[in-house]
């Protein structure tokens, strides 16, 4: 692998920048302006059409185990719970395993999806919808339930390590539109109207090899600027193997302005914290950087978002 300098930084965005950059998204996503916002792009026809993708009938998951101890990126880890019977404690007769879960789904560790419902910014929800239809017992307007048929689409994964000629990118590091593109050249895809994108920035890979660090504070994402190339291409869907927003924020004033455009202003979901270090290799032996990919959120009809277990079909 050529290591290659890693590039400068983007500029950081003024309030007043950003703003317009809202702007001009929120104009290009009027075709993702009804309830499911987005996913309106995933039509049948083009399911139809990712099925197409598969050649091979291999799956491969795009989620990490679900984190069950602390770290410094999981001050809350998910609980999980044996009943106090378990296989040991039993002889003879009918007996049942039994477990019980609790997660905080919008952490810094499990891969999980964000609803339409998640993001509030300078008042209403994605579209003008009332905050105030998010209630302490669940939000009642663009909540989990949008997705409650699946998401079905063509995946395509961009590796920018790849294109960088490194493992991972650093925290604090920025993919760029150019970095997308230029990635696209590289891998001989193109992302498609009403596909599902998903970024890789190595955040998983480090972890492994590095240990987990405070991500909250510090970690690889996409810079704003780079929403542009996903509305040109009217993409269905956006994940990544971090958090999808870079930390520190590149704009003034806005702590998670890649969630508040591609959320509230595109009408995205999104999915963070997945894992491509199964699928990633793959992809570079058979020389194909798309398949068919099969998302389903569990069906919490009034919830913010779900963990999730992306399955990409080969």
């Amino acid at each position: 692998m050529v290591t290659r300098a890693r590039p400068a930084a983007p500029p950081r965005l003024t309030e007043d920048e950003f703003t317009g950059l809202y702007r001009r998204l929120l104009s290009r996503a009027a075709w993702a302006s009804g309830d499911r916002g987005a996913l309106e792009a995933l039509t049948p026809a083009r399911v139809v059409a990712a099925t197409r993708e598969v050649r091979t009938g291999r799956t491969m998951t795009l989620a990490a185990p679900v984190e069950t101890l602390p770290g410094p990126d999981n001050p809350e880890p998910a609980k999980h719970r044996m009943s106090p019977q378990t296989g040991e404690d039993v002889s003879d007769g009918l007996h049942f395993a039994r477990d019980s879960f609790a997660m905080n789904v919008h952490g810094d560790a499990d891969s999980h999806l964000d609803a339409l419902c998640h993001v509030i910014y300078d008042g209403p929800l994605h579209g003008g919808v009332s905050a105030s239809s998010v209630t302490a017992d669940g939000a009642t307007a663009l909540s989990l339930e949008v997705a409650r048929d699946g998401i079905v689409g063509r995946g395509v994964l961009l590796d920018i390590p790849r294109l960088r000629g490194v493992p991972w990118l650093e925290p604090g590091d920025h993919v760029t539109a150019g970095d997308l593109a230029a990635a696209e050249t590289a891998q001989h895809v193109r992302v498609k109207e009403g596909d599902l994108l998903f970024v890789r920035v190595g955040h998983r890979r480090r972890r492994a090899e590095l240990g987990p660090w405070h991500a909250t504070l510090e970690r690889a994402g996409l810079h704003p600027s780079a929403l542009e190339f996903l509305a040109a291409r009217r993409v269905a869907v956006l994940g990544g193997d971090g958090n999808n927003d870079t930390a520190p924020s590149s704009t003034e004033g806005v702590d998670f302005p890649v969630h508040v455009l591609a959320v509230h202003a595109m009408g995205l979901h999104l999915l963070d914290y997945l894992q491509f270090e199964d699928l990633a290799p793959v992809c570079e032996a058979e020389g194909r950087w798309s398949f068919l990919c099969v998302i389903a959120p569990l069906r919490l009809p009034d919830a913010t978002g779900s963990p999730v277990n992306p399955i990409a079909v080969l």
